[in-house]
């Protein structure tokens, strides 16, 4: 199947994004999704300028009968094994983030960014069955994506959505309730617009 140019329209959004910058005299700031998107500093470098990273992470805890289902194995895994099924990818423990990198430091490419998100869960518990707080790694979620902040808020994005990933000895078939590698979400791509607001007070 022939891929979508999706590149072309990016491309296409930098030259429009570009046309509409205004002078750093009557621009200084407006709002982006890693909060202030300031006008192109005339002293900043072209490339990896000082401001190039923003992100986040986070450190989540699920308490028991509450795990993370990234549907890998079926809510009948403990039907095959109890205690020891070997399908216990249910998970405790979830680390997840977000970084955006945007590498250029003037002109209309100051714009544009690209990004990483991954998911790591780690934990073994069987519905019903087995309740550990064990840190066994189950496996990563992952997207990335590239994006162009067009003005007023909104964003141009496109993002593709990978399979999960296993890790460690969960790395294989795990007997019939394994549901394979689609996790939550399978694989997907997407063409879309993001509209951030409000003012951060902190």
């Amino acid at each position: 199947m022939r891929k979508w140019p999706w590149m072309v329209v990016v491309l296409a959004l930098i030259s429009s994004a570009g046309a509409q910058v205004s002078s750093p005299s009557t621009v200084q700031e407006e709002k982006s999704s890693y909060g202030t998107w300031k006008a192109a500093d005339p002293n900043e470098r072209m490339f990896f300028p000082r401001d190039m990273l923003w992100g986040w992470a986070q450190f989540d805890v699920a308490p028991p009968h509450n795990e993370i289902d990234p549907n890998l194995c079926g809510g009948n895994a403990g039907q095959y094994g109890g205690v020891n099924a070997p399908c216990s990818m249910f998970a405790r423990y979830m680390l997840s983030g977000i970084l955006e990198v945007r590498p250029f430091g003037k002109g209309p490419l100051r714009r544009f960014m690209v990004y990483g998100a991954p998911t790591f869960l780690f934990g073994k518990t069987v519905p019903k069955t087995l309740y550990t707080w064990s840190f066994d790694p189950i496996g990563i979620e992952h997207s990335w994506g590239a994006g162009i902040y067009l003005n007023k808020g909104f964003e141009f994005r496109v993002t593709q959505h990978f399979l999960f990933d296993r890790l460690g000895s969960r790395d294989k078939y795990l007997g019939l309730a394994d549901l394979g590698n689609n996790g939550p979400w399978g694989r997907y791509m997407t063409v879309g617009v993001r509209k951030t607001f409000g003012t951060r007070r902190w």
